[in-house]
């Protein structure tokens, strides 16, 4: 990645779009004079990509994908869909994850309190990791998991998915294309508004805006989705109120 972004730099483009906090940070590395707009960024000031959400104050700018409040949304979500969960793991890498994990972890806890679910942090490096505590999530008690917002989850989604249902474990993700793909249940938002609201920034910066002046922005179109399958061969009956409130059911 860091080969890519100084290649990319050193070519001289007008601006530059960026997906993740990874990304951004490589590219922030290599240059603080063209501008980078980014799309995918849950904690742009904790980062150092940005001096404030309203002023950005240098070259980066763009839309924040996920708040530090949505973890306490997704708890939630899991004891509402499976209201035996006693411990709640969220399972993150600290070396790819926001503020390596802490931007949610606050959430997190306060609404595992709030529920009276024993709160597990979870921090995996490898899939042995990530096998561990699925193992551990499938023994008694009752656990249940939340797939943090991070690129290292993103990329083993399908191991997550597969261990889930081999452990009965029910999960709560933040894309739709994790219940898509077998999993569970997804809140987050509507990423394809997302990146359409992402390109008017670039097209105000092609035609002379600076980034420092374009404020960061959240997301305004959120989705849930649910894979009633699923959640049959977990053995859990989706409660109306969510089939209710879900964009898509996958049956």
């Amino acid at each position: 990645m860091r080969t890519s972004a100084k290649e990319l730099v050193d070519s001289q483009p007008d601006v530059i779009l960026a997906n993740t906090s990874p990304a951004t940070a490589v590219l922030q590395r290599e240059t603080r004079v063209i501008p980078i707009v980014f799309g995918s960024v849950s904690d742009p000031v904790g980062s150092g990509f940005v001096v404030s959400l309203s002023r950005p104050g240098g070259n980066i700018t763009g839309f924040i994908d996920t708040e530090a409040s949505m973890a306490g949304k997704w708890l939630e979500l899991l004891i509402e869909i499976a209201p035996g969960t006693k411990r709640a793991a969220i399972m993150f890498n600290p070396d790819t994850a926001p503020g390596g994990g802490s931007y949610f972890l606050t959430s997190f806890e306060e609404a595992a309190r709030s529920f009276k679910a024993e709160p597990m942090m979870a921090r995996v490096h490898s899939e042995a990791d990530i096998e561990t505590v699925m193992n551990s999530l499938g023994r008694e008690p009752p656990g249940g998991l939340v797939v943090m917002p991070d690129v290292y989850m993103h990329i083993h989604r399908a191991l997550i998915i597969l261990l889930a249902a081999r452990n009965k474990v029910p999960a709560v993700s933040y894309a739709k294309l994790i219940p898509k793909a077998g999993g569970l249940i997804s809140y987050g938002a509507d990423l394809g508004d997302l990146w359409l609201r992402t390109a008017t920034y670039v097209d105000r910066i092609l035609r002379g805006a600076k980034p420092a002046e374009l404020p960061v922005q959240l997301p305004t179109k959120f989705e849930m989705v649910v894979n009633l399958k699923t959640a049959k061969s977990l053995g859990l009956t989706v409660p109306q109120s969510i089939l209710l409130r879900a964009d898509e059911v996958i049956e």
